[in-house]
């Protein structure tokens, strides 16, 4: 993230003049299996990538909040802590959900800010969480607030939940807030626990942008959310977390065929997020290839959230992997990345494959990025 630091710092000195207080950053992510079972209270596996958001800030002594967008061409925002707080739309409503949402937690101090970052938008790696991730972490510094980690990753889940209106999950904004270097993150999304999972050695992870890009509030993610919902009232649990195979199996009559296989997938992709988080430890790369294949599989029979070209881009790059890793997308859907497991020896022939067989709806070649699995958020 140097090159979003040094946009961050000079885009504050051209605006605000000086040197900022902080600098702060919060890595994206990538998912690397359990989709669509965070919001079900159930079990994902992602890592944080050396991706993210940077964030120059200096309190003020008022309640006026200022911000400037270094990648939006130093557009602005201002907003009054101690007035009404509303949307307005585009990168500015992220930032105002953080400030009403930290607001009701005590802030009351403005500060200026100007953000940089290097997450793809629209790429399904949460360029979002990492944005609010890292905003909260430097006004709550500079308030004065005591966050601890946990804390922030729930509060940036609520602006985007509430002030954004994006129904998401806890994920993206866990491991934004509390990954470890060189580490997978396994996530009870019920309770918050973390388990931290090492990633053998010489694993590389690539992240290949399919060319389509994705929009989430716009899109069906609220509407699988509400499939998912309803399925759970039908099964009479709180989350689809508390069911098994053979319940789900047991007691399907009455249910609506779609809600059965959303929740199918949410079920079974449990059980495979877990199988997962132990083939990793383990370093058997088949088994992890295995999983991937059955995650993208139930994301295309069940939970019809992958495209065409996405499906395509999946196929080549699995096959150049053999049986050494797996591919699969991750993300939301309809859109975004495909993430691949695999040697470091084997990055060169997947790059190859995808370069010579994958072309988007549009004609574009794919965009491929090998990604350290980074620490999460923190003073830089």
């Amino acid at each position: 993230m140097t090159a979003a630091r040094a946009r961050a710092e000079a885009a504050f000195a051209r605006t605000f003049g000086g040197a900022p207080e902080l600098v702060v950053q919060a890595p994206g992510r990538v998912n690397l299996i359990g989709e669509h079972t965070d919001y079900n209270d159930g079990f994902v596996l992602p890592c944080a990538i050396d991706a993210g958001t940077v964030i120059a800030a200096r309190g003020r002594v008022d309640a006026i909040l200022t911000a400037v967008a270094a990648d939006y061409d130093g557009q602005e925002d201002r907003i009054a802590l101690d007035g009404p707080i509303v949307q307005v739309g585009g990168w500015r409503d992220y930032v105002r959900g953080i400030a009403a949402t930290l607001r009701d937690e005590g802030l009351s101090r403005g500060a200026e800010v100007a953000l940089a970052g290097d997450v793809p938008r629209g790429a399904g790696l949460s360029s979002s969480a990492s944005l609010e991730v890292a905003l909260a972490g430097a006004l709550a510094r500079l308030g004065g607030l005591a966050l601890d980690p946990t804390r922030i990753a729930l509060l940036a889940q609520k602006a985007e939940n509430e002030f954004v209106g994006c129904a998401c999950g806890i994920m993206d904004q866990l491991v934004s807030a509390r990954a470890r270097e060189g580490h997978a993150l396994l996530i009870d999304c019920r309770s918050l626990d973390c388990r931290p999972v090492p990633m053998p050695d010489g694993l590389a992870v690539m992240v290949i942008h399919s060319g389509i890009e994705r929009g989430l509030v716009d899109g069906a993610y609220n509407e699988r959310r509400r499939q998912c919902e309803a399925a759970a009232r039908h099964y009479g649990v709180a989350a689809l977390r508390d069911l098994d195979e053979a319940r789900l199996l047991a007691g399907r009559e009455g249910l609506d065929p779609v809600a059965f296989r959303r929740a199918r997938h949410v079920v079974t992709e449990n059980a495979r997020t877990l199988a997962a988080a132990e083939a990793l430890a383990d370093g058997d790369l088949a088994r992890i290839g295995a999983l991937m294949a059955g995650s993208h599989a139930s994301m295309r029979e069940d939970f019809e959230i992958t495209l065409p070209a996405i499906d395509r881009l999946v196929e080549i790059a699995a096959a150049a992997i053999g049986g050494e890793g797996g591919a699969r997308m991750t993300g939301g859907g309809f859109g975004g990345c495909v993430v691949a497991l695999a040697p470091d020896a084997a990055v060169a022939r997947v790059r190859a494959a995808v370069g010579r067989d994958y072309r988007s709806p549009d004609g574009h070649a794919a965009k491929f990025m090998v990604c350290r699995a980074a620490a999460g958020a923190g003073p830089v």
